[in-house]
């Protein structure tokens, strides 16, 4: 078991961050936000997908306003990105902002800063701080000779104890680079040295190819160690894929349960059905079951998809369900038990009517 670092606890909207709530998915839309209609259809897309926070950016005075009728149409917490203008995070709280994110070090002077916290703070609202690989000050730089974990978690807590010095502590902190390595290091200084929220990710990680393998590797090794409360995916791209990914992320370090976990082996000379096409076809068919079950707030299942007897119902016996293949056939089976054996190219419509019927049309009768 996980045992995760101890937090504080905040609200984004209806989502509790920190203070051992569930590890909360976030995205970022990547339409103009000043086109309401194309953000508010991919915010609802971003919800589907399982997408609790989503972050809009904020740009000018035009997008603030947009902020505020986008509001008004979507039902995820909203989080306003600002940089450089204060007066645009004062107009994103006053149009509804759940949280904003902001850089200190960009909005301007203390002055300005002050009035940003003081806004959330009369809308009772976190700010989210911090920095990342690409913005660390100059005397940083010089003090470690370059971009360094111990770099980063300074910056952070220095915007932390800046911020916290205006009597202002609802504070969610992140510190992200694009080297996981680095940002490993840095979470992993910061994490006892305050006891905030933390957003992690690995910021511009790349293509929806090689960024999901930084952000496998980078986010998964920081949930084991216990370290994360909130976390986005970052890949270039459509951000459905971010929170499909997250959530994959989630399953595979055992922090989330819903939803359906598939397992399947690897191939060996035992196969003898064309197991790569029934294993896609059977992923490809499980989003809508998924989606489902997490409506209905239903507990996860594991699905297995085995090539031979070898791997079948007794390796997989963990499984709730599954196929164990022969020469051209399946066995599917229920929790060690063989049902019945189908035909190769009837084993995936097979296998997920089967599933479906248990645990969907089950609890319908319940």
């Amino acid at each position: 078991m996980i045992k995760r670092r101890a937090s504080r606890q905040t609200m984004v909207g209806g989502v509790a961050v920190g203070g051992g709530a569930p590890v909360s998915i976030q995205s970022m839309t990547n339409t103009d936000t000043r086109d309401i209609r194309a953000t508010v259809a991919q915010i609802g897309r971003l919800a589907d997908a399982g997408c609790q926070i989503i972050r809009l950016a904020v740009p000018d005075m035009e997008a603030a306003e947009a902020f505020g009728q986008i509001k008004k149409q979507v039902k995820l917490p909203m989080v306003a990105d600002i940089h450089f203008d204060y007066r645009l995070a004062i107009a994103a709280i006053e149009n509804g902002a759940d949280k904003v994110r902001i850089n200190p070090g960009n909005i301007g002077s203390r002055d300005r800063v002050e009035a940003v916290l003081k806004k959330a703070a009369e809308r009772g609202i976190p700010i989210r701080v911090g920095v990342n690989s690409g913005s660390l000050e100059k005397g940083l730089l010089e003090k470690y000779g370059g971009v360094t974990a111990e770099a980063l978690c300074e910056s952070a807590l220095n915007t932390v104890r800046f911020v916290e010095d205006m009597g202002f502590d609802n504070i969610v902190v992140s510190l992200k680079a694009s080297d996981v390595a680095l940002n490993d290091g840095a979470h992993k200084l910061i994490a006892d040295r305050m006891d905030h929220p933390l957003h992690i990710g690995i910021t511009e990680s790349g293509t929806v190819e090689s960024g999901k393998v930084k952000s496998a590797v980078g986010i998964g090794s920081l949930l084991l160690s216990g370290i994360g409360d909130t976390l986005r995916v970052s890949l270039t791209g459509d951000p459905v894929e971010e929170v499909l990914f997250a959530k994959q992320i989630l399953k595979a370090v055992g922090l989330r349960r819903t939803g359906v976990n598939l397992i399947s082996c690897p191939t060996c000379g035992r196969t003898r059905v064309d197991l790569p096409s029934i294993a896609a076809r059977i992923e490809q068919a499980l989003p809508i079951l998924e989606a489902e079950m997490e409506a209905r707030e239903l507990p996860g299942i594991t699905v297995a998809v085995m090539g031979c007897e070898v791997n079948g119902p007794g390796e997989a016996s963990g499984a709730d369900f599954g196929v164990a293949c022969g020469k051209g056939r399946g066995a599917l089976f229920c929790r060690g038990q063989v049902i019945k054996t189908v035909d190769e190219e009837e084993i995936c419509s097979e296998l997920i009517g089967y599933i479906r019927e248990r645990v969907l049309r089950h609890t319908e009768t319940r």
